[in-house]
């Protein structure tokens, strides 16, 4: 089994089917959509995780030639606190979840062939792949990738509004943006940086560079 552990501030585990190797790094990338089949899978796994006291929040399934990728994300349950704050996904936990869904995995078989499992911590900016989460965000910015154009747009960011059912409802640009949840095809909370510590705050009172203006040559004499 090779295993490798994420170098960014999110936590991940990954199993591979196949001889020993070295830790390796690598980077999240932005989530793909939720195919059948990754529901599918969701569907099968999400008791095992939330056995775990963890929760499922989705799945990306990534064929190809040279062997299938399995990327799972997981989120600890609502309202679990550790020491008075909201605990975090750590290491141990992707690594009990790897163990667990590996096991069930086998024995299941939906996945035919080589593929690497990965386990990992939603981070700063979470993937969304249901109503709920995005209710659960009402709020917050997101990018969002439908499936199928909407009013001539496919991508678009704006504040999470409301859900209404199986309808979102985003705030793009002052006006309310809804589309059918069957319709995403993928998404991301977009963090605040500046709230976050993460990005310096604007100096008050200071133009943007690209705002100031040049004054105009003095006449020669």
């Amino acid at each position: 089994m090779v295993v490798r552990y994420d170098a960014t501030p999110e936590s991940s585990f990954i199993g591979q089917r196949g001889p020993p190797g070295p830790f390796l790094f690598f980077a999240d990338a932005f989530p793909e959509p939720m195919t059948d089949k990754a529901q599918d899978i969701v569907a099968l796994l999400a008791p095992t995780v939330a056995s775990l006291g963890l929760e499922l929040l989705g799945a990306e399934y990534l064929p190809s030639p040279g062997g299938a990728l399995l990327r799972l994300y997981i989120d600890v349950s609502a309202g679990d606190m550790h020491g008075g704050e909201e605990r975090q996904v750590g290491i141990e936990d992707c690594e009990a979840v790897s163990r667990e869904v590996s096991a069930q995995l086998d024995v299941e078989d939906p996945i035919s062939g080589h593929y690497t499992l990965e386990v990992s911590s939603p981070g700063i900016d979470r993937p969304l792949f249901t109503p709920a989460q995005f209710q659960r965000y009402a709020g917050e910015q997101a990018k969002v990738a439908l499936k199928l154009p909407q009013d001539g747009r496919r991508r678009l960011q704006g504040r999470i509004v409301r859900v209404e059912g199986d309808t979102i409802v985003l705030d793009v640009d002052g006006t309310e943006f809804p589309f059918a949840a069957d319709n995403l095809d993928k998404a991301r909370l977009v963090p605040d940086w500046q709230a976050l510590g993460l990005a310096p705050a604007p100096k008050p009172g200071k133009a943007p560079s690209s705002a100031k203006k040049k004054s105009p040559p003095k006449d020669k004499p």
